[in-house]
């Protein structure tokens, strides 16, 4: 049978893993997709480039529309990244009737929709399990392997960047910057880590398993985002003592009010497992009414396990080329016109437990006035420590463990223990989650 060929957009990390995957085990792909997957060209920018990397066998353009276009190709892998001009080949192939594979997080959170409406009208396939986790087939296992449940919640480890930065400030005491600047050097962060360190790229990735988990278009712009540049070594101590560790998670859940999505610092029990997932690792936990708690773990990034799941799609639109177009799982998993419009909570509304700072005067009567505050607030108190202050020093560290509150309640608390003449800085809130 005629191999199935493929038009590469992108030669960078994974690029080049899946052009050398593809070669490397090219006999067992064909054996598992029933026929040849084949590069039958490559567009990139820098064509001179790319021929010392991959040589003169293949065609390569700097032309990148010729390739979505060609009526050679039978599948657009799209590898370049970014919002633009990644939309215009993508909309571009699918115009053309070519199948598209991805590994584009941030094309598929703010324009997916879009892209799976113009799929589907013209019966070709989008994949996009790289996009999610790099080697780890989350996507896959939502859509298909866990099929028969109503998913509860989901929360995951999706940033190696930041989980390396957050495991170097834990182990070693490193600040911050200390830290960003180590994952810069080993290559785990780019020169601008922006998208990494403020969560952005997390809340990408979370905004994609939320539409799949729950039956409801892509919604990136629902969600609420905060990073982990402002996080001190001294919380990640606290949340030891405390018998926690500090991750960065992006967290869906379905609740009767309507859909959680966010991502931020979170307190996680340290017998959880996705409290001991480090480096630059990536974990997803799974919450299924039938199937109880799952977890998929593995590397989030890099040049093959990225393109182990980009491999993974190709032999998957190989087996369905020909497949009537109404027989293909959905791009969401549910299909097209099953899409539920739910409520999407602002994290006002969102009901969690705390761990707060408070930079508070050494002097009597501090912390019941603090108690008094978050009463009133409905606030109510789990766990309690304070640092013993050093020779001379008259101030201290307040740390308190609450358990659940309504987000919308600990503003109006904390803005009046804030205004206190005792409580010396602002306070620092961290959300903590216990994923039982």
């Amino acid at each position: 049978m005629k191999p199935l060929r493929v038009g590469l957009l992108g030669l960078g990390t994974v690029g080049r893993g899946t052009f050398h995957v593809l070669r490397r085990n090219q006999e067992v792909i064909r054996r598992r997709a029933g026929r040849g997957i084949e590069i039958a060209m490559v567009g990139v920018r820098d064509v001179a480039r790319a021929r010392a990397l991959i040589g003169d066998a293949i065609p390569v353009t700097d032309q990148l529309q010729d390739i979505a276009r060609n009526p050679e190709i039978d599948i657009v892998v799209e590898l370049i990244g970014g919002y633009q001009p990644a939309r215009e080949f993508v909309l571009d192939a699918i115009a053309h009737d070519k199948h598209v594979v991805t590994a584009n997080k941030a094309l598929l959170a703010v324009h997916g929709n879009e892209i799976f409406d113009a799929a589907r009208k013209m019966g070709v396939m989008v994949a996009f399990e790289a996009a999610v986790g790099g080697g780890i087939p989350i996507i896959k296992a939502l859509r298909e392997g866990l099929t028969g449940n109503r998913i509860e919640w989901i929360a995951g480890v999706i940033n190696g960047t930041s989980n390396f930065i957050l495991s170097r400030m834990r182990d070693t005491g490193a600040s911050f910057d200390a830290a960003l600047q180590q994952a810069q050097a080993l290559g785990y962060a780019e020169a601008d880590p922006s998208f990494d360190i403020n969560g952005t790229d997390a809340a990408h990735k979370i905004a994609i398993l939320s539409a799949i988990a729950f039956g409801v278009p892509i919604r990136f712009d629902a969600a609420y985002i905060e990073g982990i540049a402002d996080l001190a070594a001294a919380d990640m101590r606290y949340a030891e003592q405390l018998g926690y560790r500090i991750k960065l998670l992006g967290i869906t859940r379905l609740t009767p009010a309507g859909v959680e999505l966010r991502v931020h610092p979170t307190l996680v029990p340290m017998q959880r497992l996705l409290a001991n997932v480090e480096g630059a690792m990536n974990a997803v936990l799974v919450k299924g009414d039938a199937v109880g708690t799952t977890m998929y773990y593995g590397p989030g990034a890099g040049s093959e396990p990225t393109a182990s799941a980009v491999v993974a799609d190709l032999v998957d639109v190989t087996r369905m080329h020909t497949a009537d177009p109404d027989d293909r799982v959905p791009h969401l998993a549910f299909q097209a016109d099953s899409l539920m419009h739910l409520p999407w909570l602002p994290i006002e509304e969102t009901l969690t437990s705390y761990y707060f700072r408070m930079r508070v005067a050494d002097q009597p009567g501090v912390l019941a006035d603090i108690a008094r505050i978050l009463a009133d607030g409905r606030i109510s108190i789990d766990a309690l420590f304070q640092r013993e202050p050093g020779e001379g020093e008259n101030q201290t560290d307040v740390i308190m463990l609450t358990h659940e509150a309504l987000e919308r309640d600990v503003n109006v608390a904390l803005g009046r223990i804030e205004a206190l003449d005792t409580v010396l800085a602002p306070v620092i809130r961290i959300r903590q989650e216990s994923l039982a």
